[in-house]
């Protein structure tokens, strides 16, 4: 049973429920729930489900959030005239708008952008405070604090867009709206209005990071599972045990690539080309429109790219009617 695992399936073991270490001193309250086994959950990951940890920041966080989606969910359905069956329909196109422009950094009536202000301030202050509980569990379970501040990198972008970068154009207006495809649009005429972002080095930069990420995650996840039959999930072991996975994963790299990461370095390849994505796209989204206000101009200056030919006559800066 064990050699017929492929790219599909996986054996599950079953094994009794555990309820993890003990904490380390510090007067924390106990884990949550009896442990209890769910076969599908056991398909992609441990079949345990609980116990859990929320503690008093993780039930702020939940409490936060959970006004935050009501701001906005309720909102959405105001604006459908409380139609159940057009909220539903329309669901993906409606939006709870920042303030307008005009109002610059002063807080507006609820009704013209000041519910939205309200849902960021909910929003940002649960996500900041379900970092705080990620941060203090690993301290709590003695391990590092990486996925702590990978989660970090992601806030960095969220904090950027929504507050960091309004702030400095000295506008709400500047922020993006909450809902699906109204983000999307606010994205697609973001980067018309700033000269196609897609000529933003930083931007440049995340997409290589994105890019890279997951085609390292690929490669790493491939690799692990093609040697799962020789045991390579056990990870820690084999490093040290050689002629078997780890081994056969290295010769497989050196082989086609020539260089292989090891088995714990892969993972630092992984972690920082995940964190750069957001990290470089904050960076690149914070400079638009307080240092470049058109991203062609500015490549053409740099040589990163050619100008139009003349046929189509001088480019120049919308926002200044050229």
């Amino acid at each position: 049973m064990a050699e017929y695992q492929n790219i599909f399936t996986r054996v599950q073991v079953h094994a009794p429920s555990y309820a993890g270490v003990p904490f380390t001193p510090g007067g924390q309250s106990g884990r949550a729930g009896t442990p209890w086994h769910v076969h599908l959950l056991g398909r992609i990951g441990d079949a345990q489900l609980g116990p859990i940890y929320l503690g008093w920041f993780g039930v702020a966080s939940l409490v936060f959030g959970f006004i935050a989606f009501e701001i906005i969910g309720l909102n959405m359905f105001a604006s459908v005239n409380w139609d159940p069956v057009q909220f539903v329909r329309q669901l993906p196109w409606l939006a709870l708008e920042p303030p307008s422009p005009a109002n610059g950094l002063k807080i507006p009536p609820l009704a013209e952008g000041g519910w939205w202000l309200m849902a960021g301030f909910c929003l940002t202050l649960s996500i900041i405070l379900w970092w705080v509980r990620m941060y203090r569990r690993a301290r709590a379970l003695g391990i590092g604090t990486h996925v702590a501040w990978a989660f970090a990198a992601a806030i960095w972008l969220y904090l950027v867009l929504g507050f960091i970068r309004p702030l400095l154009m000295g506008s709400w207006g500047e922020a993006v709206p909450f809902g699906i495809f109204p983000h999307l649009d606010w994205t697609a005429a973001f980067s018309i209005r700033y000269g196609n972002l897609f000529y933003n080095p930083f931007h440049m930069l995340s997409i290589a990071f994105l890019y890279g990420s997951a085609l390292l995650f690929a490669m790493h996840g491939a690799t692990i599972l093609a040697t799962t039959r020789f045991g390579s999930e056990r990870e820690i072991e084999q490093i040290v045990d050689r002629g078997t996975a780890s081994e056969r994963a290295a010769l497989f790299w050196r082989w086609t690539m020539g260089f292989n990461a090891t088995m714990e370095s892969i993972h630092r390849w992984g972690w920082w080309f995940a964190v750069l994505c957001p990290l470089t796209g904050g960076i690149g989204i914070l400079l638009t429109g307080t240092a470049v206000d058109n991203w062609y101009l500015w490549a053409v200056k740099h040589h990163v790219a050619p100008m139009y030919p003349a046929i189509f006559g001088p480019v120049g800066d919308p926002a200044s009617g050229g």
